[in-house]
């Protein structure tokens, strides 16, 4: 089962999620907003595809942060602990594919190579 992780609000995850649905691909939708997103989960991200593109630098949360909290994030370590206090600062959508792949962000093109080759 894919798992598409993001914020219901968000239009990006807002077109991924209708992507998906257009063409019939079974998914399911998870809230990091509501549903919090676990150690374990996080850890899984950040060994997949490095903590820097999973880290929004671009969004306003990002920008709200105090010059001490975004000095630190220099690492793994530190842009984990700041994605877990503030979720919104994982870029969106993080996608769980069936094959046990991670990706951040949608495109289509991308997508579609995915589901021709399963």
């Amino acid at each position: 089962m894919i798992t598409l992780y993001g914020i219901p609000n968000c239009d990006t995850v807002k077109k991924a999620r209708a992507w998906l649905t257009e063409r019939g691909i079974a998914h399911q939708f998870h809230d990091f907003k509501k549903q919090g997103v676990s150690d374990v989960t996080l850890d899984r991200w950040i060994a997949a595809l490095g903590w820097e593109p999973l880290l929004n630098r671009k969004g306003t949360t990002w920008r709200g942060l105090d010059d001490a909290t975004r000095a630190v994030v220099t690492d793994a370590t530190a842009a984990r602990g700041v994605m877990q206090r503030h979720t919104s600062l994982i870029k969106r959508p993080v996608v769980e594919w069936a094959e046990n792949e991670v990706s951040v962000g949608f495109s289509a093109d991308e997508w579609s190579r995915r589901v021709l080759k399963r």
